[in-house]
């Protein structure tokens, strides 16, 4: 009988390897290994997770098969971006950087290999990427590009040794990685929560509906006016919380829906509101043209809608009326001191407003990368315009210490203690032009958390969550300071409160991680544990990997809690005592040692 022809497919190929992998084996072998086995981990858990396999591999070289383009780059995206954490967390002589090459081809299936040209052009790519970065071909550049939020730069045709025609490249932008984790993030299996207890169905009666604004529609046709949509819609939000008679729905959730088509009756399951506003805005020199309308999408009904057509001097007046009549319809016994307090002090500087608002867009749209974060140093650039040209402009002061804040959670400052300081001027400032700011008492609140201060924190987070009760992020940070307190109860409370005023927040990574500790303080660690896979799903932060140890230690599994703990010491390799741990979490903690004690049950074996 004679032999099968050989079977071909078509695949997506990744290969990799490590920069200068000879000359470090030439340094020091045995540290070289060590490191490589640590990054090979890592590696290979991405490949792993979004279904691929890797066929191929010696010595730093890495080539894998994937039956999906999408899932391919995904998980190179992943783990460069792991890889970076870890190279900023050790020495630079342990520090290691891959190029990766990502082709869409076909290839010939023999056993367990493959090979052919689809297999050849993903090498040949792999040495055209940067060190830490990922290279793909015009092919594979075509099947996803319009597929993924990710930035691609074409570095044109390129001649490759041993293949025919020039292969047309593209080098990926690594930095616009954080949405599509995000949005590609492998959904967990379906399973009941142990231990919760099941809601009662709600009613109208038993609860306020609540009403969620989606961004206004920038009609100016000039994309550089987008941020004045955005800020006109903000104002909206804002004002509308003031009443303090329906939940509203945050304005980071409400911004998900930004730009896209959306049918009102799923936008409404998502976000459990039953009201929607929708708008637009179209700014011309001086002239400012409003349209809104309210929608009821339970019944499907129109209940109000209206146009202004103003001098920009006149803005604030409409954004109250919007407000206003939108309340009234919602809420019709709204009166005497719920009216009053729409009231705000407004910004007397219309030139400083906008800057304030340039600022706002650059604030919510960057892309909370660790150690470097462009997107926020361009906002701290237009808040700080802002206060300049208008001192007495409350919540740009009091976004400069929420700027700052981030600065010193995403590890930009060089000067913690500095940033700390600055937190509190900032926030204290902005609380002496406006005492009810709820962005100024937040800030002061994170101020006096990170000294460990939590019971002060917890004062601040409570009066802004007074003056604003539809702020989600209120809620978080009452949260955090009740959980650090010791208060698991009240704290498990504010956070769900919180995730209920905005369930399609971005940074739910950072509610999720939050109930995990509200979880954890409980004892329900099998409910923790589900908690914290939601934040991992949507951002595997190192420190997330470590509260991930400490639950499955907790909960005695063995090879799977040590598996967990060793790739979360592989980021923080300098954890050697309960001491290293304590001074790189929040001081004086009620949280510190349950966590500890879950990452000593996982197997860490401290100097102590």
């Amino acid at each position: 009988m004679s032999e099968s022809k050989p079977r071909r497919k078509l695949a997506a190929i990744l290969a990799a390897d490590i920069v200068g992998f000879s000359r470090k084996m030439g340094e020091n072998e045995d540290r070289t290994l060590s490191n490589l086995k640590i990054c090979r981990a890592i590696t290979d858990e991405s490949i792993e997770t979004y279904h691929g396999r890797v066929f191929g591999s010696a010595g730093d070289s890495v080539i894998a098969e994937f039956a999906s383009p999408v899932d391919s780059i995904v998980a190179a995206v992943e783990f460069q971006k792991n890889l970076r954490d870890r190279n900023n967390e050790v020495d630079p002589e342990d520090q290691m950087q891959f190029r990766v090459g990502l082709n869409l081809g076909d290839v010939i299936v023999e056993g367990d290999n493959l090979y052919g040209d689809g297999v050849n052009v993903a090498a040949r790519l792999e040495s055209l990427a940067e060190p830490g970065g990922i290279c793909v071909s015009g092919k594979f550049h075509d099947e996803v590009r319009r597929k993924l939020d990710l930035g691609f730069v074409s570095s044109g045709p390129q001649e490759m040794k041993n293949i025919e025609e020039p292969v047309h490249t593209f080098m990926v932008e690594i930095g616009s990685s954080s949405k599509v984790l995000e949005a590609f993030a492998v959904p967990a299996p379906a399973e009941p929560t142990p231990q919760a207890a099941p809601e009662p169905p709600a009613t109208a009666e038993a609860k306020v509906p609540a009403i969620a604004v989606l961004p206004f529609t920038n009609m100016g046709g000039d994309p550089e006016q987008e941020y004045f949509a955005d800020g006109i819609t903000e104002d909206i939000i804002t004002n509308l919380s003031l009443w303090r008679t329906f939940p509203v729905i945050s304005r980071n959730s409400s911004f998900t829906y930004r730009g896209q088509s959306h049918n009102l009756k799923q936008v409404t399951q998502e976000l459990g509101a039953r009201y929607i506003v929708e708008g637009s805005v179209r700014k011309g020199g001086n002239r400012v043209r409003i349209t809104a309308q309210l929608i009821d999408a339970e019944e499907d009904h129109h209940l109000w809608s209206e146009k202004w057509d103003r001098t920009l001097e006149d803005i604030f007046d409409v954004q109250d009326e919007v407000s206003e009549a939108i309340a009234r319809r919602v809420a019709p016994s709204v009166t005497g001191h719920e009216q009053i307090r729409l009231t705000r002090k407004r910004p007397e500087n219309l030139s400083a407003w906008e800057v304030y608002l340039q600022g706002l867009r650059c604030y919510h749209e960057r892309q909370h990368t660790d150690h470097e974060d462009p997107g926020l140093s361009q906002a701290r650039q237009h808040f700080e315009r802002a206060v300049e040209m208008e001192p007495s402009h409350s919540d740009a002061h009091a976004y400069l210490g929420l700027t700052s804040m981030f600065e010193l959670i995403q590890r930009i400052t060089k000067d913690p203690e500095k940033t700390l300081d600055e937190i509190m001027a900032h926030g204290r400032k902005a609380e002496s032009l406006n005492p009810e700011n709820p962005l100024a008492l937040m800030s002061i609140a994170a101020a006096y958390f990170f000294r460990g201060d939590h019971p002060t924190a917890l004062d601040y987070a409570q009066r802004a969550v007074q003056f604003n009760p539809s702020n989600a992020f209120s809620f978080f940070w009452l949260s955090l300071a009740q959980l650090h307190s010791g208060d698991f109860q009240q704290g498990e409370e504010s956070i769900l409160k919180g995730i209920e005023l905005s369930p399609a927040d971005p940074n739910m990574n950072h509610f999720n991680a939050t109930h995990y500790f509200a979880l954890l303080g409980q004892g329900r660690y099998e409910e923790a544990l589900v908690a914290i896979d939601k934040a991992l799903r949507q951002h595997k932060a190192g420190l997330m990997l470590g509260f991930r140890a400490a639950v499955l230690g907790h909960l005695e599994r063995g090879p799977e809690a040590k598996t967990a703990l060793d790739r979360y010491l592989a980021l923080r390799p300098n954890l050697k005592t309960r001491d290293d741990y304590r001074r790189i979490f929040v001081p004086n903690s009620a949280l510190a040692d349950p966590i500890i004690e879950g990452l000593v049950k996982a197997g860490w074996e401290t100097d102590e």
